[in-house]
């Protein structure tokens, strides 16, 4: 009998995936999130003979599937993430269509299909028996604040498992990813006095100050840009994404809000924003003490980069070799400006690679996956499995 094709099977199981709505709770309010993938995923997963366990995380669950070969080996954490964002104005996008080599559809690229590679060659190593242990993280969360990551992480040890590498199957047009920023949020608040906007020189406007600080954040950016850039990665940033103030006309706003992004490359701290927004505030104040405002720093990651280790070299390896072999272009070393859970893996003493296939429309309204791509990456990650678990 002919043995079943990884490629073909990781395009039917993308559509399956894209099929069902894992939208985030968290950025789309009543969204059912990762729980009907979960289900779905544990009935095919148990059924080719790999244990499961569902990692629960305030709600969302994440899980934690593996099958362990007959001969010793290492052992190969296979992630991703099974949300994914909102709709947005996608017409019908958990309705996986496909024209050419282009399937289309809410998370096709980011990241169904690099999941339905991984598990399509994860099963495939358990048809072979080979050796060591395959594991399969297939996470919550990972587009708002990676709950599920962080639950998972712990996880492992409590089941036993001790991962000798991981490779995250966020989409990288099948390149490595040889670094990626990381971030900082931070909610400014700035408090005013009321005034009839006639007489506005009874209140306090919150809106004016606001905009003084805007004018620090930009200030702020520049400062970044005027460093030594990494040479993957370029210079951080700072931005303003979120603004509010007022209520109506004819009053002078007492309050006003602003949400601050921090990007970080490898040697900055994501932290340290809280204390930047700080300093930006200070001299606000010292320029006018009419100023009243706090910062809240509501999440942060750090930027990644690739490890030197054994381990890496050997993924590294496995991956330059099966690509062209399965069709793909030698895989260049790509820096990226988005942050990646392969940061969180790396930290916890795994050595990370990232490598996924990929197409277009990340987060916008046309998102879709060359299938080229998935047929090649599904193909290769079964050689790069077999030959790091039991090589």
């Amino acid at each position: 009998m002919t043995a079943p094709d990884p490629g073909q099977l990781a395009v039917d199981l993308t559509a399956e995936l894209v099929a069902i709505d894992t939208t985030n709770p968290a950025l789309v309010p009543g969204s059912p999130g990762e729980a009907p993938a979960v289900d779905h995923l544990v009935r095919r997963l148990t059924s080719a003979g790999f244990r499961t366990e569902v990692i629960d995380a305030a709600g969302r669950p994440s899980l934690l599937a593996w099958h362990t070969g007959s001969r010793p080996g290492r052992t190969l954490v296979l992630d991703g993430h099974l949300d994914v964002v909102g709709a947005g104005a996608m017409p019908h996008p958990f309705e996986p269509r496909v024209d050419g080599d282009r399937m289309t559809g809410r998370g096709t690229c980011d990241m169904k299909a690099g999941i339905a590679a991984m598990v399509v060659a994860a099963e495939e190593a358990a048809r072979r028996d080979t050796a060591g242990t395959v594991v399969l993280a297939l996470v919550a969360d990972e587009e708002y604040d990676s709950v599920g990551t962080e639950a998972v992480l712990p996880a492992l040890a409590e089941l036993g498992l001790s991962p000798d590498g991981c490779i995250v199957g966020e989409p990288t047009w099948l390149d490595l990813a040889s670094a990626h920023r990381g971030y900082a949020v931070v909610e400014v608040t700035l408090r005013g006095t009321a005034a009839h906007s006639s007489q506005p020189e009874l209140g306090v406007n919150a809106l004016t100050h606001l905009g003084r600080l805007l004018g620090y954040v930009e200030r702020s950016h520049a400062t970044v840009c005027s460093g030594a850039p990494h040479p993957a990665l370029g210079h951080g940033s700072w931005t303003a994404t979120v603004a509010h103030a007022g209520e109506a006309p004819f009053t002078v706003p007492d309050r006003a809000t602003t949400v601050l992004e921090r990007r970080t490359v490898p040697g900055e701290s994501a932290a340290a924003a809280l204390d930047d927004v700080r300093t930006m505030l200070a001299e606000l104040t010292a320029a006018d003490e009419t100023v009243s405002a706090d910062a809240r720093l509501v999440t942060w990651r750090d930027a990644w980069e690739l490890g030197t280790d054994p381990a890496t070299a050997r993924l590294l390896g496995l991956f330059e070799s099966a690509l062209p072999r399965h069709g793909g272009a030698a895989p260049a070393r790509v820096g990226f400006p988005y942050w990646m859970e392969s940061a969180m893996w790396q930290a916890a003493g795994i050595p990370t690679v990232v490598c996924g296939p990929a197409g277009g429309g990340l987060h916008a309204d046309d998102e879709w996956v060359d299938l080229a791509q998935v047929r090649c990456y599904a193909r290769a990650l079964v050689d790069v499995v077999e030959g790091f678990c039991g090589g």
